[in-house]
């Protein structure tokens, strides 16, 4: 799997990943909402991170009255470990940055 560059945006719509369950999956307009990002900014997001194989995607099976059927997304395995640990990375950057590792005030 290779690394993507991980953006603002594409955090924002990793973190939503992250937070959905199989009882609570999520899709596009769900993400776009909970990442408070556009369309056009998540749609190409979820497309790349689903050709570097961090995610996987399957329409909707069940009854979806008034409404297309949802295109769901979630995490591969590695997608999730590999989003966790870039994540982290990320945060302990930050911390550095700004002096919050801890230690005495």
């Amino acid at each position: 799997m290779t690394s993507i560059r991980l953006t603002r945006p594409t955090l924002e719509v990793i973190k939503v990943l992250l937070a959905s369950t199989p009882d609570c999956p999520a899709w596009g307009l769900k993400i776009c909402d909970e990442a408070d990002l556009g369309s056009g900014t998540v749609y190409p997001i979820l497309d790349r991170l689903e050709q570097h194989g961090w995610i996987t995607s399957y329409k909707e099976t069940g009854p979806h009255p008034g409404r297309p059927a949802r295109r769901y997304y979630e995490l591969t395995a590695s997608g999730r470990a590999h989003a966790g640990e870039s994540l982290a990375a990320r945060e302990a950057r930050r911390n550095r940055r700004w002096g919050l590792a801890g230690g005495v005030a």
